[in-house]
């Protein structure tokens, strides 16, 4: 099944859809005008059932399929933008200040929309087909939420796939792995304490920049001597909180950063080095030193019976696959879903767009007819009749 003609057919419209929900972008869980929108196209589409606020703001609608009795597969697509301010240029850019849909969740939404508008027209599928709209991924808070309320118990969801674009890969292309696909990632931050002075004396002081800069420099050695070579994990400071003026030693510094793995031995063993790391500076520097870690969320990872099946689906919509795709090192929240569940995670090409949380990125709606392709064979394939 190559593109679907329908699916080329609904493509103005969609991109409509799109345009519409890339001016009107919100954040985390507030979501109000883009979950009333989402609501309403599927309930205008005919689904069976459209359940609002599983898990504070996210969106269920159930499709049945018409060729009898089967099993419940879960298609998700994540719905917030990012606190970025938009340099597009585009006449659909965003109208809200400071916020954009700089990660294409727009373009996700309308790709699922898509699907829905289709299933429930033809339904010719066994089961089924459960569609998860879900809020706040930016924020790594949304896929647990649905989850803690009840998700896959509710609606019976035996496996769950989900899908990203991906800048660099031609636009309606698919790219997946097997094993992990996107990293484990934490977050962290340090609070130094020491003794605060005046400049001119600093023997009187614990100087807590001095103890910053030799924290920093011994959290490098995590991975260049900790790890092996050969695998992937990732230390990184992104902010440093410190001082007033030029004249005063200060009382106190923080320190931000964040931790990303591809196995989650590498993502323990950093929390517990950078545990250590901090309480042997303490000791050598006489600075107190408080760490915050939270590991946000797990690696996503495709069970390779299951990167194989979404594979084969891919390349039957587009005609080819890449079915050794690099990992990539930034998290993704559909992981948690991965670990209750079954089920693979694939990215779909943007071509040769900015990055994605640049504030110059946009969604090419080219890819919609694929995506939309890709859910509806996906569907059609794991419910088959019996």
């Amino acid at each position: 099944m190559p593109i679907l003609n329908r699916a080329s057919e609904m493509q103005q419209d969609a991109a409509g859809w799109r345009r519409l929900l890339h001016e009107q972008p919100e954040i985390g869980f507030d979501l109000p005008r883009t979950t009333a929108f989402v609501a309403e196209k599927l309930r205008a589409f005919g689904c069976d059932d459209v359940v609002t606020g599983v898990g504070r703001t996210g969106i269920v609608a159930v499709i049945r399929g018409r060729l009898g009795e089967g099993p419940v597969i879960g298609l998700r697509a994540d719905m917030d933008a990012l606190p970025i301010v938009e340099e597009t240029g585009k006449p659909y850019a965003s109208k809200s200040p400071c916020h954009m849909h700089a990660c294409g969740h727009d373009g996700h939404t309308t790709m699922l929309l898509g699907a829905a508008q289709y299933l429930a027209e033809t339904r010719n599928f066994a089961g089924s087909v459960a569609l998860i709209f879900q809020p706040a991924e930016e924020i790594g808070s949304g896929a647990r939420a649905m989850l803690d309320d009840g998700l896959m118990e509710r609606f019976g969801i035996e496996r769950v796939y989900g899908m990203h674009n991906m800048p660099g890969i031609p636009t309606g292309q698919f790219a997946v792995c097997a094993g992990p696909i996107m990293a484990a990632v934490a977050k962290f931050t340090i609070r130094i304490k020491g003794r605060g002075g005046h400049a001119a004396r600093p023997h009187t002081t614990i100087d807590p920049i001095v103890t910053g800069t030799q924290l920093i420099d011994a959290l490098q050695s995590i991975v260049a001597r900790n790890a092996d070579p050969v695998a992937s994990l990732v230390v990184t400071i992104t902010r440093v909180i410190a001082g007033t003026a030029y004249n005063i030693i200060p009382e106190t510094i923080e320190i931000w950063g964040t931790t990303r793995a591809l196995d989650m031995e590498n993502a323990a063993m950093a929390e517990r080095r950078i545990g250590e790391v901090c309480a042997g500076i303490a000791k050598a520097t006489g600075a107190e030193i408080e760490i915050d870690y939270s590991q946000a969320h797990p690696v996503t990872f495709n069970r390779p019976e299951e990167a194989d099946f979404v594979a084969q689906v891919a390349k039957e919509v587009a005609g080819t696959v890449d079915r050794a795709v690099r990992p990539v090192m930034a998290g993704e929240d559909f992981s948690h879903m991965l670990t209750a569940r079954p089920g693979a995670f694939i990215f779909i090409g943007n071509g040769d767009s900015a990055g994605l949380h640049h504030p110059a990125y946009d969604f090419d709606d080219e890819a919609i007819p694929a995506g939309v392709s890709y859910w509806v064979r996906l569907a059609e394939t794991a419910l088959v009749s019996r």
